[in-house]
């Protein structure tokens, strides 16, 4: 169905957004609809017979602008233009305008005009063209960052002078560059660029920090931030911010590593008072070892065996003792934090007394209440053990003319005013607190007691760090540390941690060694050690549980074993061996040609000293020297009859 003549102009006329109206062939109105009454303000009745170029502004009328309109319609059919037009009220508005020739029998016999107001869109588009000359001003100028935009494939397509000072490039060496030349040969080998884009396209923005490449070749260690760039859905490409923060980095690692420093000065210093007390308990414990030793000899010389169990009981508790003494050693020289675990901090205390005792001097009285029923607490136990070493010798000091030293244990239940009190949150609480009767601080030293670095010993007599890392430890562990203190009474020190709703962990006691898990048939264990005793220990533990035992003194001669035909279920061997191959490297070499070996290392390091930070490979296992012949053999029996990982 076709719309009839007057169906149409009926339709013309109703339109709003636009004004459309008819000129004859001298540029007069001849029609007039409701947008054109709406946009330039005047009715039919007085703007038809009018010359249309009463709508042109006064200088596009002088210029001869609207018979120059006509004539292109007429010429090629057709005039379009943007431009300011004048309303009835005089007031001037951004136009979009058509003239179309009209024709009928190929003779010229109007034009038909069409005007859209297009001021607010005008004035949105002045507005976003004067905004992006500003931050193109703004952007351009920065030099500290580098700003610059990438196409939606990661191709640069502008760069600003931080960029050419950061990068080194200048804007024609980049454009059409894919960023990626910006990264290290690992990071692209690794697909990082890639990765960039799409977390960028996916989530919005991506940020990092990683090493990036000049176009001299050197590294600068860089803060990135890449930020999609959408309009109406459609992705339009990226913004990249580059910052250089080479120097900061620096600065921080130096920072980091003067503190590394500082701290482990701080344990050797709290190692350093061990030491006179060790070296007596040591000698003590070897005079145990050696003295029922030698009489186990003599008495198994005269035939006179039926007391020997006395003996052998006596040199296998000192040799405990002497065992959790080095690993009280090594959990305070070495560098690495310790992972925490369910912590009875009585039982902690109480395995103390003695190298406390032994570290204060028999002139200070030592005394404990510890609380029956204490809760456990989840902590690192070797920090809690140094820091109530560090706190009962600082207690120590403060007597010089001796004194009392109490160590205490209690559960705390702390109200929201209590625990506002104590700068925590309300809860559950355990308290451990060293109390002592010496010269007690003034309060404007207890305020400052735990700042770092502050100490009021003599120079060379402190590292003033004890104090603060005893709170940073409280409070990395969830809880806080508070003191209280009065002048020539003494003073008390509480840990306050968070009760672990759960067992603590208990040693289990070990087991007989009839009960041993045996070895299945023909299954053969090398062991590697360079300390003969040991190595003939653990052959000997092997052999009577069924396994067939290789032994080497050496990395070297190991790994000529494991390097030949012969079958090997598990390696045993110690991490430092004398030579030029060590116990990991031995197990690594062995590994190119049995990639399936399994290996126990087996040491007297602290675990985190041969782990490092990183982790055990598969089919790879640890065991801290000493340990009993229960749990090597319990541990070699799950080893060898475990699945290749």
């Amino acid at each position: 169905m076709s719309l009839t003549t007057s169906t149409y102009e009926l339709l013309i006329r109703s339109v709003v957004d636009y004004a459309i109206f008819m000129l004859d062939l001298d540029g007069h109105v001849m029609s007039w609809n409701s947008g054109a009454e709406r946009i330039k303000g005047y009715t039919a009745e007085e703007i038809i017979g009018e010359h249309f170029s009463r709508f042109y502004t006064e200088e596009d009328r002088a210029a001869g602008l609207p018979a120059k309109a006509l004539r292109i319609a007429t010429e090629s059919g057709r005039f379009s233009a943007e431009a300011w037009r004048i309303r009835k009220d005089g007031a001037r508005f951004w136009a979009m305008v058509v003239i179309d020739a009209i024709y009928q029998d190929g003779r010229l016999i109007g034009f038909a005009k069409i005007t859209r107001d297009m001021t607010e869109q005008r004035k949105a588009q002045i507005a976003a063209m004067e905004s992006e000359r500003r931050f193109r001003l703004l952007v351009e100028g920065v030099t500290d960052y580098a700003i610059y935009m990438l196409d939606p494939d990661g191709r640069v397509s502008n760069w600003n002078a931080g960029a050419e000072r950061i990068k080194g490039y200048a804007l024609a060496d980049v454009v059409g560059q894919h960023f990626s030349r910006f990264y290290t040969p690992e990071d692209v080998a690794a697909g990082l660029p890639r990765r960039a884009l799409e977390t960028a396209r996916s989530q919005g923005r991506y940020e990092a920090e990683g090493w990036r490449i000049r176009k001299d070749g050197t590294r600068f260690w860089a803060s990135v931030v890449i930020d999609a760039i959408y309009d109406e859905g459609q992705l339009m490409g990226f913004a990249k911010i580059t910052r250089d923060l080479t120097e900061r980095r620096e600065a921080q690692q130096q920072l980091e590593q003067s503190r590394e420093q500082l701290f482990q000065a701080q344990k050797m210093e709290a190692v350093g008072q061990l030491t006179g007390g060790l070296a007596h308990d040591f000698n003590n414990l070897l005079t145990g070892i050696s003295g029922s030793l030698e009489l186990l000899k003599a008495r198994v010389a005269q035939g006179r065996l039926s007391d020997l169990d006395r003996y052998i009981n006596s040199a296998q508790g000192a040799a405990s003792r002497a065992a959790a003494l080095t690993h009280r050693l090594l959990a305070f020289a070495r560098r690495q934090t310790l992972d925490p675990k369910p912590t009875n901090p009585n039982k902690l205390a109480a395995d103390m007394l003695d190298m406390v005792q032994r570290t204060v001097g028999p002139g200070i009285a030592l005394e404990t209440a510890l609380e029956t029923g204490l809760w456990p607490t989840l902590c690192d136990p070797n920090q809690l053990e140094n820091a109530i070493l560090n706190l009962c010798i600082n207690a120590r000091d403060a007597m010089p003319d001796g004194g009392l030293l109490t160590i205490e244990t209690a559960n705390a239940r702390l109200d929201d005013a209590t625990a506002r009190l104590h700068g925590v949150e309300p809860g559950e609480y355990v308290t451990i607190s060293v109390t002592d009767t010496g010269t007690g601080m003034p309060p404007d030293v207890a305020e400052r007691a735990f700042d770092p670095f502050f100490t009021t010993k003599p120079t060379g007599q402190g590292t003033g760090l004890g104090l603060s890392m005893i709170y940073g430890f409280a409070k990395q562990s969830g809880g806080q540390a508070r003191i209280r203190s009065e002048v020539g009474r003494g003073t008390t020190v509480s840990l306050f941690l968070p009760r672990h709703l759960g067992e603590a962990d208990e040693a289990n006691p070990p087991s007989q060694l009839p009960s041993l898990p045996r070895a299945e048939a023909e299954q053969t264990v090398m062991v590697v050690d360079d300390e003969p005793t040991v190595r003939m220990l653990v052959a000997e533990v092997l052999e009577e549980l069924g396994y067939a035992a290789i032994e080497a003194a050496d990395g070297t001669s190991g790994l000529k074993v494991l390097q030949s035909d012969v079958q090997i279920d598990l390696l045993i061997t110690d991490v430092g061996l004398p030579g030029n191959v060590n116990g990991r490297q031995m197990a690594d070499a062995a590994r190119q040609t049995r990639p399936d070996l399994k290996v126990l290392f087996i040491t007297g390091y602290a675990e985190n000293t041969v782990l490092g930070s990183g982790m055990l490979e598969q089919n790879t296992h640890m065991l801290t020297k000493p340990f009993s012949m229960e749990a090597l053999a319990s541990r070699v029996k799950a080893i060898v009859t475990s699945a290749p990982a």
